[in-house]
């Protein structure tokens, strides 16, 4: 029998455990450090300065001087300015906006199409395919070809409304049509992924379970809140929370439809000009940090509350 070293798997996981430190664990504590700190794009780096003098002699005496970086810790006030502005709490609603109506149609539109891919079909694996391109087509893709469908000259949506006498609709540029056309490309985008994820758990469930459903005289529906709910919830409460998560830090399709409109910012979006339009580090850092805090929050009240509710069940 062949004798396997206790440290061997230590060995194998090493790599993996490596490169976690490096590109998660390492940018992590740095930006949880910049946010404690006044670091900015003024004051991270070291600065050269060229000085031209002119000697008594006539001469020109060039010289170049160093100004070291300057960044000093000042506690929570960066914490302080975030909590202060009313543009974040007015982002935070429209995180929760996005988040929520995201995740809600992506989980009833994937559930229907995943409903339906598990009935005996033919061609199944040909609507499978076809129902996964959104998933499987770049999202940068996507997000071009949806900003062109909304635009407000030659978009295709405004010229089915003139078609149909309808005025034509600022969708990029409205407060409420920008949020909603950012909304449609990312629950195009995301019901994919939702939609095989269910349908994996769907056919997971014994048809035993519905074989003695169908003989205590349950109707369809019956079936459909006795057993297929119960039995998918385990795989529905993980997908949810993943698609919480991703798209409450979903920045690529927000920034790529409506670019720098404010009213389709998010906590992402706006940490993002903080960081790379305005040079604040610190406070960008502090941005990242809230998000952090308030999903890792989210996430143990979510999963305490689906352990509670088994265990209730149980």
């Amino acid at each position: 029998m062949l004798k396997v070293d206790k440290k061997t798997p230590y060995l194998f996981l090493l790599p993996g455990f490596g490169m976690m430190i490096l590109l998660v664990f390492v940018p992590l504590i740095m930006g949880i450090g910049y946010s404690f700190q006044d670091i900015s794009q003024r004051n991270a780096y070291d600065k050269s300065y060229r000085i031209t003098r002119m000697l008594p002699d006539g001469a020109v005496e060039i010289t170049t001087e160093v100004k070291p970086a300057n960044v000093k810790f000042i506690g929570l006030k960066n914490y302080e300015k975030v909590f202060a502005s009313q543009d974040f709490w007015k982002v935070f609603g429209q995180t929760l906006i996005w988040t929520f109506s995201n995740v809600f149609f992506h989980f009833v539109l994937g559930l229907g199409l995943a409903l339906i891919l598990n009935q005996h079909l033919r061609m199944k694996g040909l609507w499978r395919a076809l129902l996964l391109i959104p998933w499987a087509v770049p999202s940068y893709i996507t997000a071009f070809s949806w900003r062109w469908l909304f635009n407000g000259d030659y978009g295709l949506f405004n010229w089915v409304l003139g078609m149909i006498g309808v005025d034509k609709v600022s969708w990029l540029s409205d407060p409420f049509w920008s949020m909603f056309a950012v909304i449609a490309t990312n629950v195009w985008l995301g019901v994919p992924f939702m939609m095989i994820t269910l349908l994996g758990g769907l056919q997971g469930i014994p048809d035993e379970l519905y074989e003695a459903a169908k003989v205590d005289g349950a109707t369809r529906w019956q079936q459909f809140w006795g057993v297929t709910l119960p039995m998918l919830k385990p795989v529905a409460m993980v997908t949810v929370l993943l698609g919480i998560v991703w798209t409450f830090n979903m920045f690529n399709i927000i920034y790529l439809v409506t670019q720098d409109n404010p009213h389709t910012d998010i906590l992402a979006t706006f940490a993002f000009q903080a960081f790379f339009v305005r040079g604040e580090y610190g406070l960008a850092s502090a941005y990242a940090v809230v998000i952090l805090l308030v999903l890792s929050a989210f996430s143990v009240l979510y999963l305490k509350m689906n352990k509670d509710n088994q265990s209730s069940q149980s």
